[in-house]
């Protein structure tokens, strides 16, 4: 089953966290040794713990720069443009586009089709510039002064026949004495090091490395990236795409084999029946932090048993690394709580999919482009707060990277013709590109709104005019369609459709991306006024969480709820939740049961200091409705935030959590 929807027994995660807390963190322990202490009450009064995955989506060959108390991470963004988002965090849970290197106009070497684009994105840091190289038909690399931009236009790296050919998935490493080297891959059998110079290319002689995979040992022995510890240097080859970590080690950067050993696997395996995402690889470089302890992020698809989302490409998580005797373990990947970093976030909230009211002059970072030639069907400046997308002979989109298993996506749209081909709203695509679901508005003949996946086809009469509102519903692999003419009240387009094969393994590893959300324009020039996700006036399943403590699913009939299993409470995170604009979020409705009265808590962007904004007490009884009005402050919210709801102390299994949604109403 999905991660963050499998019953999580308590004293399991207890026995997690205690096998992979950092150094000098504090045990838990397991459940017959709980008291109410320091220890145990800071993972319920506070949120010191994560799940993974903390890049949820399509987030392939992760690399991580870390550059005093900042961390950046970039990757392949293939064929999606703007090409290579750079992504910041100062705690390595929460992370946020800062901005991206390549636009599609000054990247005529990108191939525009799906399996191709840019690929790589290994940012670094050396000489005294931030440098990122790519691989685009060629090795290339950029330059900037912050990893925000701007990067300069890119520059090709030479090659010669003692080099060879430079290939792809490259990373960089840099030495203690500041010396850079470019970790070069080529196809399954070449494997090299080669140092740079300040020009930012090739110098020195080639370390040839083809041996490490001579045999086919570790597959492809791909992305392999480097660091250093204890006079150590460390080699991370990956396997394939399907999984597989390996590392060797040296005490000198040289091509004797003799001089290198073998490791083996880098992953302990996991303990965790329910884990979500086996076989994690093509990690980052591990980094240090300040208080000794080590990190790396890496890849994988999501999948368990039968329930298959690989669709959403590759997520990225982060792990642990400890040291045995100079030998590194990359902590075993479960999709239970572990403890995170020992680092303070900025008020960054959880990645997710970004709402959009289109207030300025060109997109936000968090938007992309399925092809170049898509970037120029976009105007937001023709129509003061909308998005005009205006398709030549196709389809115009402007889409983000699907992050979530539960949301509500809304948008308000009008049709800029009557011609029967016009037709504008929601889209997901995978990344093939051969699979999508639409919801949308057309005109052919007599106006209806549609919601279609292949051949499965709901659609029902719309007569009101051009205007109209559009939701799209996703639970689980179940999508559903809905419309309204004033956003308040919905009606369904149809039954829900099965988006199984969207979200399944694809063909061609899916050509190597994952899924996007966003909106789409057919046939003529469509205006959309907004678009927003995690749209917090529709039902929020409490099993939807992004991260939780102390807390369990239990099965009521056909319903999944949530309870806390801890005498200390428990508490869950909805990640990216949208209050609209201010003062639009009258009240809160939490749908719950309860064997014994209690409060739950509602608190905003963080457990420990943010707004508390709601104490919505629980009757003892059946499931019902439980509406609580928010105060004149926390009345005025809006944009998109982190909303937790804590669990009382004091027994456990009490009250019984389904979902919760704002209400406009007073």
């Amino acid at each position: 089953m999905f991660r963050r929807f499998a019953i999580v027994l308590l004293c399991f995660v207890y026995i997690n966290l205690s096998l992979y807390a950092q150094p000098g963190a504090p045990n838990p322990g397991p459940v017959s040794s709980l008291k109410a202490d320091t220890d145990s009450l800071r993972f319920y009064g506070a949120v010191n713990t994560y799940i993974n995955p903390v890049l949820p989506g399509d987030h392939p060959d992760p690399t991580l720069l870390k550059v005093g108390d900042d961390f950046y991470h970039c990757g392949s963004s293939f064929h999606f443009n703007p090409y290579l988002p750079i992504y910041h965090s100062k705690d390595l849970v929460h992370w946020k586009i800062i901005g991206r290197v390549l636009s599609p106009a000054n990247a005529a070497m990108v191939t525009d089709k799906p399996s191709a684009g840019v690929w790589q994105g290994a940012i670094t840091y050396f000489y005294g510039s931030y440098w990122i190289y790519f691989s685009s038909n060629g090795q290339w690399f950029s330059k900037a002064d912050s990893p925000a931009g701007p990067w300069t236009a890119p520059v090709r790296v030479g090659e010669n026949p003692k080099t060879g050919p430079l290939g792809y998935d490259n990373s960089i490493f840099v030495d203690d004495d500041g010396k850079p080297y470019m970790v070069t891959k080529n196809g399954q059998k070449v494997n090299r090091l080669q140092a740079l110079g300040r020009d930012g290319q090739l110098t020195d002689t080639v370390i040839n490395l083809d041996w490490i995979n001579a045999n086919l040992q570790y597959s492809w022995a791909e992305g392999p990236v480097m660091c250093k510890r204890n006079g150590y240097y460390y080699y991370f080859p990956a396997g394939d795409v399907s999984g597989g970590q390996y590392v060797l080690r040296t005490t000198a950067l040289t091509a004797d084999s003799t001089k290198w050993e073998r490791l083996g696997n880098f992953f302990k395996p996991s303990p965790d029946p329910n884990n979500t995402f086996p076989r994690p690889n093509h990690i980052a470089a591990p980094v240090q932090l300040a208080d000794g302890s080590w990190w790396t992020i890496g890849q994988s698809y999501q999948r368990h048993g039968d329930d298959d989302w690989s669709g959403m490409g590759r997520q990225t998580s982060l792990y642990q690394v400890i040291w045995e005797n100079d030998r590194p373990w990359g902590m075993p990947p479960v999709s239970t709580p572990v403890v995170k970093p020992a680092l303070t976030n900025n008020k960054t909230s959880w990645r997710s999919v970004h709402s959009d009211h289109f207030d300025g002059d060109k997109p936000g970072d968090w938007w992309h482009f399925l092809t170049k030639g898509a970037a120029n069907g976009i105007s937001l400046t023709q129509r003061k707060g909308w998005v005009r997308l205006m398709p030549d002979t196709g389809r115009a989109h402007l889409v983000q990277k699907e992050t979530d298993h539960f949301y509500s996506v809304v948008t308000k749209l009008e049709l800029s013709s009557s011609d029967s081909a016009v037709r504008g709203g929601i889209y997901l695509t995978n990344g093939n590109q051969r699979v999508f679901v639409r919801l949308f508005s057309e005109m052919n003949k007599d106006r209806h709104i549609v919601l279609q996946l292949d051949t499965a086809i709901r659609k029902v009469k719309y007569p009101q005019g051009k205007s109209v509102w559009l939701k799209l519903e996703r639970y689980e692999h179940q999508l559903s369609g809905y419309f309204s003419t004033d956003g308040k009240q919905w009606q369904p387009v149809g039954a829900p459709i099965s988006a199984v094969s969207l979200d399944k393994t694809q063909p061609n590893y899916n050509s190597w991306v994952g899924t996007s959300v966003g909106l789409f324009a057919e046939g003529a020039p469509v205006d959309f006024d907004l678009f927003l996700c995690k749209d917090g006036f529709s039902s929020m399943p409490a099993i939807g969480n992004s991260n939780h403590y102390g807390i369990q699913i239990i099965n009521t009939g056909s319903d999944r709820v949530v309870t806390n299993n801890s005498l200390h409470g428990g508490w869950l995170m909805l990640s990216g939740v949208d209050f609209g604009i201010a003062g639009e979020a009258r009240s809160i409705e939490v749908i719950a049961s309860a064997t014994k009265a209690g409060v739950l808590e509602i608190v905003l962007d963080d457990l420990q200091e943010g707004e508390r904004i709601a104490a919505v007490p629980v009757k003892a009884g059946k499931k019902g409705s439980h509406v609580y009005r928010l105060g004149a402050v926390s009345g005025k919210l809006s944009g998109q935030h982190d909303l937790f709801v804590r669990f009382p102390a004091g027994a456990s299994q009490q009250i019984f959590l389904e979902s919760v949604r704002l209400l406009k109403t007073k």
